[in-house]
């Protein structure tokens, strides 16, 4: 009797815990909370093949640690849940609704002279936010714990956002925050998929939460828009040919044959989540760090380029887009330069474009001068 009676309060308590992480998670500024299990064997084959087939590019990391995504408990010593959350980065626009937000955004893709930053990337750097709050609720957590008795040496847990070897598609996958659509990112059916995601690993043994069902039915609006036919098949991502992964985790030199597909892109690719009609519903961000700056939503490719190193530095400061580098962010400019003396441009544009990319060859590095090159060939074509 005894045994049961305690065995019922301490379920009681872990209860009171759960719902404090909800209510407490929802003023942090988090979309959804659930818990899942750390069991990530289901997705592991996969993984594998995904490396084997080289789809991952030169993101060597993936492969060095790909024994560590698999057991997310040699990342925390005794973690038996993950607590899942999702934070909503998409910018409020007062004067458009999130579909008219959408179209303006899927507009300017066909305006070559301005300059196309994915949403993410347009506030503060997510990592540090979203970690922040993650260690906020951690910490609280603990504090929270202290009087239960089957946890009398503490919490125990680590805190992630995409900064370690960890399957965290996969954890909110079984945690329930979404299904992974046929872009391979999560979608959730009332809160679309302009998220970020974080995860807690703990040693508490929470009740865990159920996965939704998957409901991308027979749609392929992802895979029809992608520029480059990134997504090999449903649910199926060649990274190689990502223009995300082309202009933000590609160190080199940018295959000639997705220069043009890319555009006026020069930092990321949101359009497979743009044209997914799950997206009518995405939640804008309550967090104000998320806000654009420096007008990155409006901004025309030859402002960027007139940007010096020292002035990119400071105006990403805080930004995701400083962790690629002043050479990086001018090969991607150079090459969407290019693509707009390839356009139906009037000539006084395409001299004052031409100008600026020969200036830039002055102070160049070897990278950025094998792209402004290109893109000056461009203008012959």
């Amino acid at each position: 009797m005894h045994s049961q009676a305690f065995s019922s309060e301490l379920h009681n308590q872990l209860e009171g815990i759960r719902s404090w992480l909800n209510i407490r998670a929802h003023e942090l500024g988090f979309g959804q909370l659930r818990i899942s299990d750390t069991d990530v064997s289901e997705a592991v084959p996969k993984l594998a093949s995904w490396l084997a087939e080289g789809r991952h590019g030169e993101m060597g990391y993936m492969e060095r640690h790909a024994n560590l995504r698999a057991q997310p408990d040699q990342l925390q010593a005794g973690a038996i849940r993950s607590i899942c959350v999702t934070m909503p980065y998409l910018p409020q626009n007062s004067s458009k609704t999130t579909e008219e937000q959408f179209s303006a955004e899927l507009a300017r893709l066909q305006k070559p002279q301005e300059a196309v930053i994915s949403l993410y990337a347009r506030g503060r750097d997510y990592h540090k936010i979203l970690r922040a709050k993650l260690q906020l609720l951690a910490t609280e957590l603990e504090d929270k714990i202290t009087h239960l008795q089957a946890h009398a040496d503490g919490l125990q847990y680590r805190v992630f956002t995409d900064s370690a070897p960890i399957m965290e598609v996969e954890l909110a996958r079984k945690a329930g925050l979404g299904w992974r659509g046929k872009h391979t990112l999560l979608l959730h059916r009332e809160f679309g998929s302009f998220f970020f995601l974080g995860e807690i690993l703990i040693n508490l043994p929470l009740a865990v939460d159920e996965p939704v069902e998957a409901h991308c039915g027979s749609c392929q609006a992802c895979i029809d828009i992608c520029p480059t036919q990134a997504i090999t098949a449903p649910y199926a991502l060649d990274a190689r040919r990502c223009i995300s992964y082309l202009t933000i985790e590609h160190p080199g030199s940018i295959p000639v044959e997705f220069r043009k597909a890319m555009g006026n892109r020069v930092y990321g690719c949101d359009d497979c989540q743009l044209v997914c009609p799950w997206n009518k519903y995405a939640q804008h961000t309550s967090v104000p760090d998320f806000a654009e700056r420096h007008q990155l939503g409006s901004a025309t490719l030859v402002e960027l380029w007139s940007w010096s190193e020292v002035q990119f530095n400071q105006r990403h400061e805080g930004s995701a887009i400083r962790r690629i580098g002043y050479s990086r962010w001018r090969r991607n400019l150079a090459i969407a330069l290019g693509n707009v003396l390839a356009s139906d441009l009037d000539m006084q544009s395409k001299e004052d474009i031409t100008n600026q990319l020969r200036d830039g060859l002055q102070n160049a590095d070897l990278l950025v001068t094998e792209h402004i090159t290109w893109a000056l060939e461009q203008s012959q074509r």
